[in-house]
């Protein structure tokens, strides 16, 4: 009989030591298991890590070799990296179910009992012994990394409620009472943000690490724990709160450095992948690779930017946040107005800041400006930077002056004094009315793209005036509802009247004092 290939029916119909014995059962080292599992899923050409974007060809691979190596692993870098992922995606190489002693709080293995109570029921009842099969997913552990992470929590102590329990002596191995690391025992045990772990605690794990085994207060007790190890930190100079002791960093196996996506392509698939876009949502509004890429443009420029702190990173939660609320933007805009249906705008772009002020760690400078501010800025550069993607750059027409300049006429119509409100909260109706009042504005859209259909050359036609609002050829205002868009020369000679009425009676008084 050969155990190996045993469907889950015929496994589960094993209940007896001797049964399993029958079977052909022998034991596996949990990383021997995680390895035979990846050499079979490799040969196979399967995916190994699904829904991991952009690491194929660097942290996979690292991970890939420290599994083949039987390694423990910690995954080093900036938060929003999928390393907690990551690491819960190691389940997927275990085997669906494995035999445990019935009752055992170790998860132990019936032909290698680690417990005093699985040795006792073996010795007790032999091959009658009963056995119980723990599925794969009871066999992840997941520890966030806290000050407050006692050597209790993580290894175990005497319980004292237990030795009156069980009228035993405190001398008995059996008043222990295990930590969350040995009943994890043959199972893959995750520390997350082990830079957090106070330096005394992480002490706790260096035999653990190295020999195996644990040692709860005077218990001579040797318990050779088999288990995976995985850490996740952020690199130690994120913060000042800790770092990890040099000596736990020796045992660790595999330090692997993880990474954000290095292309605006993977990180749009990331974000459609985590976005939680509602089903009614998805139906309501519709929406384009342009705006995909604004949104991912502006975590590019935030992890670039003299503003934000480079250390802390800027996670891809940012990007998920901010399509999240652009798409609940036009779906309030749409319920407000009555439509069933709408199509993404750039004020819905813009109406995701507060998706992005939370999600970005600010420097000296950047307080001083104010997370706001900051994160308008951060979105101005993204439409400045893909503007140059879909239009002509108008500082290369400035030089350029024997080429005719396609924005003359959008320019001439704000340079007469007009001006146009694009509401954030307008209708369709309204929406098309206030971009049609700029003469040659269409005309650039349609021209440069052709092919478009009317919907998107709408939102080409608003991007475009954001665009040369970026450039410096007209202004851009900020209002209560939206945006105002009107010419450079007349915003910068128009001063703000920070009193309203109150201002304006005052300035009338002043030249009566003079008469």
């Amino acid at each position: 009989m050969a155990y190996t290939k045993l469907s889950t029916t015929e496994l589960q119909s094993i209940t007896t030591l001797g049964d399993l014995k029958k079977a052909g059962y022998q034991p596996r080292s949990v990383k021997q298991e995680l390895r035979d599992n990846l050499i079979a899923k490799l040969q196979a050409k399967e995916d190994v890590f699904p829904g991991i974007f952009g690491y194929e060809e660097t942290v996979i691979p690292d991970l890939q070799r420290a599994i083949l190596s039987m390694h423990h692993i910690n995954l080093l870098g900036l938060r929003g990296q999928a390393k907690t992922r990551i690491a819960r995606l190691l389940v997927e190489l275990l085997d669906e179910y494995i035999p445990v002693v019935a009752g055992s709080e170790l998860n132990d293995d019936p032909l290698q009992p680690l417990s005093v109570y699985a040795k006792h029921l073996i010795a007790e009842k032999g091959d009658a012994t009963p056995v119980s099969w723990m599925h794969r997913s009871d066999r992840y552990t997941e520890k966030l990394a806290t000050p407050d992470v006692s050597v209790a929590d993580l290894i175990g102590d005497a319980d004292p409620i237990k030795a009156a329990t069980l009228k035993l002596p405190y001398s008995d191995e059996r008043v222990i009472h295990f930590g969350l690391i040995p009943r994890s025992h043959r199972g893959i045990f995750v520390i997350n943000e082990l830079p957090d772990l106070q330096a005394r605690i992480q002490v706790s794990l260096f035999n653990i690490l190295q020999e195996g085994d644990i040692q709860i207060r005077g218990f001579k007790v040797r318990l050779p724990l088999d288990i995976q190890f995985v850490f996740t930190a952020n690199p130690e100079d994120y913060t000042n709160r800790g770092s990890i002791v040099t000596p736990l960093k020796d045992r660790i196996d595999s330090q692997i450095i993880t990474h954000y996506p290095k292309s605006i392509e993977i990180g749009k698939r990331i974000t459609r992948q985590e976005a939680r876009i509602k089903e009614a949502q998805d139906g309501m509004v519709t929406t384009n690779e342009i705006v995909r890429d604004l949104v991912e443009q502006v975590a590019v420029e935030a992890r670039a930017s003299e503003f934000v702190d480079a250390k802390s990173g800027v996670s891809a939660r940012l990007t998920i946040a901010a399509y999240e609320s652009l798409i609940s933007a036009a779906e309030r805009r749409a319920l407000i107005n009555g439509e069933k249906k709408t199509y993404v705008r750039i004020a819905d772009f813009i109406a995701a800041v507060p998706a992005v002020t939370g999600k970005v760690e600010l420097v000296y400078e950047g307080e001083q400006e104010g997370a706001g501010l900051v994160a308008e800025k951060l979105m101005g550069k993204a439409i400045r930077t893909l503007f140059l993607t879909y239009f002509p750059d108008p500082d290369k027409q400035k030089k350029k002056k024997t080429i005719p300049n396609p924005y003359k006429e959008v320019q001439d119509w704000f340079g007469a004094g007009n001006t146009v409100d694009v509401l954030s909260d307008a209708s369709d109706k309204d929406y098309h009315k206030a971009l049609e009042q700029v003469p040659g504005l269409r005309n650039i859209v349609t021209f440069l793209h052709p092919n478009e259909d009317a919907e998107t050359t709408w939102f080409l036609m608003e991007f475009c005036l954001h665009g040369l609002a970026e450039h410096s050829l007209i202004s851009r205002n900020r209002v209560t509802a939206g945006t105002q868009f009107k010419d450079l020369l007349s915003s910068m000679f128009t001063m703000p009247s920070f009193g309203g009425d109150e201002d304006e009676d005052d300035e009338e008084e002043k030249p009566r004092k003079r008469r």
